[in-house]
């Protein structure tokens, strides 16, 4: 094989330069493949990431190719502590612009992705999508859990004890010795929370090789599958197999089923979109989110959705088991790649227990995991995990108080300002509004309450993958762009019926249009720096993904 990029003076210039960094002339004429990676010291889901490149340049050389190694952001969700604003959306707008800038400019021939965590996944996918080269990803595994006492844990139980602490119900000496241990140190969180729920995604849309979403950061077996995604690039380069040959139209719907069978995190409901926008599929996703909604059922309980772990979600077949008992759903003949389709790949897989991976005729829970809900206040729609809501809250109504920052709303909260029956909304933290900011501090801290159960929580902002309860996200169109999300005022009544996906503000339409009119919210450019800034004035809807125009 031999790289497809030959450019007269342009190339003689580049192999000099490879000459001068101490290339061979062999080495020089085979295709350049670039290892795009995110590693970095400070996310725990990438740290491990420069052995695993390693491996997988191992692989691109004895298949070969010539690897160079790359890099993009790689920020954590949980250590954003200054500005969680950075997380979601614009950081993973930044890695596909990332992604696009390091292999485009470089003139590679194709690209491996290395990635874990909640926006950097999407993003490099996102990535792949647009440049439509031969491309793999290796997504690095997920943390194990930890010992607290005697038992196993994972940061699910961990963030879920800080209301309980707040409440009174917890000590603060026992929950500061859960904190120092409960973190096992590489890896995405080990619960369905949006980094797993991106690397089953991806998995299940065909990017990466047979299992790769559910093995454990720390097994060494990962280094084995970086290795032979190597060979697998290669073999795609030499045949021109491109990214977007395994991202069509049928594999965003198996990601979209995917996702809906696990009870996924709700921000895949902006990731996929994104990742389909980019490659060409510029489709009303969010209505084949509803529609399966109602007609792909729950196969499996990860926590916060059930009581299981990653773990145990392993140990039982992990996602080629799902991906087998979910194949009369799937479009079974689209290819992945390895070559193969995603039934050649799953159909045989060994699942150890049925009663964690159920099939489609015993699932967990008749309808899927994810909710898409219309009404007044959200007529493109808006977003719920119904995976982790309890069966009292699926018919709720309740009285509105509205905040326009997440503080406010925390400082309400535990002030004790916030009481059961309440319906809490926190506005203009949309794309346009404020970057699709996290509503997930306050319902973590609301999750431990007593009043949780009793209470709801409404946003055009975005939540954790970890969220649980009636929190409502993602209101679409968003308050700063005229969402009737703006027009809500203290003491109105919000109703939800999550069977029937409704959410209804009990308010006429003649007194929402009045109310319209004397909106008047202006973003403030003075409030962020200029990445910020950009990413405001450049991005789409919730509804398409929140994408660049």
């Amino acid at each position: 094989m031999r790289s497809k990029w030959k450019f007269g003076v342009g190339s003689v210039k580049r192999d000099g330069i490879l000459f001068g960094m101490g290339y061979s002339r062999e080495e020089v004429t085979r295709p350049l493949i670039a290892v795009v990676n995110s590693w970095n010291e400070y996310n725990p889901g990438h740290v491990h990431l420069r052995e695993v490149a390693e491996r997988a340049k191992d692989g691109i050389r004895a298949a070969g190719g010539l690897p160079f190694e790359v890099v993009t952001s790689g920020l954590c969700d949980g250590m954003v502590l200054k500005d969680p604003r950075y997380i979601e959306l614009p950081s993973r707008n930044l890695v596909a612009d990332e992604v696009e800038l390091n292999v485009e400019a470089n003139m590679f021939d194709g690209m491996l992705l290395l990635s874990t965590c909640d926006s950097v996944v999407p993003g490099q996918l996102m990535g792949a999508a647009r440049l439509n080269i031969p491309s793999i990803m290796v997504t690095g595994g997920y943390m194990p859990q930890c010992l607290f006492r005697g038992r196993e844990i994972g940061l699910t139980e961990v963030s879920s004890t800080v209301g309980k602490v707040m409440d009174g119900k917890y000590p603060r000496d026992d929950f500061e010795d859960m904190v120092y241990c409960a973190h096992a140190g590489q890896g995405a969180c080990a619960s369905m929370t949006t980094a797993n729920s991106m690397c089953c995604i991806a998995e299940a849309m065909g990017m990466t090789l047979p299992g790769n979403s559910t093995t454990n950061a720390t097994d060494k077996r990962l280094g084995r599958l970086a290795y032979e995604s190597g060979i697998e690039l290669m073999r795609m380069v030499k045949e021109n197999i491109t990214s977007r040959d395994i991202i069509t139209e049928q594999a965003i719907e198996n990601a979209i089923i995917a996702d809906i069978a696990i009870g996924g995190s709700a921000n895949l409901l902006l990731h996929i979109p994104a990742i389909a926008t980019e490659a060409g599929l510029d489709q009303d996703w969010w209505s084949f989110f509803d529609h399966c909604s109602h007609t792909i059922p729950l196969l499996v309980g990860i926590a916060p959705n059930g009581k299981a772990s990653f773990k145990d979600f392993e140990a039982a077949g992990g996602m080629p088991a799902l991906l087998r008992n979910l194949l009369p759903k799937l479009h079974g003949d689209c290819i992945t790649v390895n070559g193969k389709t995603i039934a050649e790949n799953n159909a045989s897989a060994p699942i150890y227990h049925p009663d964690l991976i159920r099939e489609l005729d015993n699932p967990l829970q008749a309808d899927g995991g994810i909710a898409v809900l219309h009404g007044n206040i959200a007529p493109e729609g808006a977003i719920l995990k119904t995976a982790a809501v309890p069966e009292n809250l699926l018919h709720f109504q309740g009285t509105a108080v509205v905040f326009h920052e997440v503080d406010d709303a925390i400082t309400a909260l535990r002030n004790g300002e916030i009481q059961a029956g309440h319906f809490v909304v926190i506005r203009y933290l949309g794309p346009k509004g404020r970057f699709g900011t996290t509503a997930f501090a306050f319902q973590k801290e609301l999750a431990g309450m007593s009043i949780a159960n009793q209470t709801a929580i409404l946003t055009d902002g975005r939540f954790s993958g970890g969220t649980s309860g009636l929190s409502i996200g993602y209101v679409s169109p968003e308050a700063a762009v005229g969402g009737p999300i703006n027009i809500i005022r203290n003491g109105d009544v919000i109703a939800v019926d999550v069977p029937n996906r409704q959410i209804h503000l009990e308010v006429s339409d003649e007194e929402i249009a009045a109310r319209q009119k004397e909106v008047d919210w202006k973003f403030d450019p003075s409030s962020c720096h200029k990445f910020l800034q950009v990413f405001t004035r450049n991005v789409t809807s919730t509804a398409r993904g929140a994408t660049w125009y």
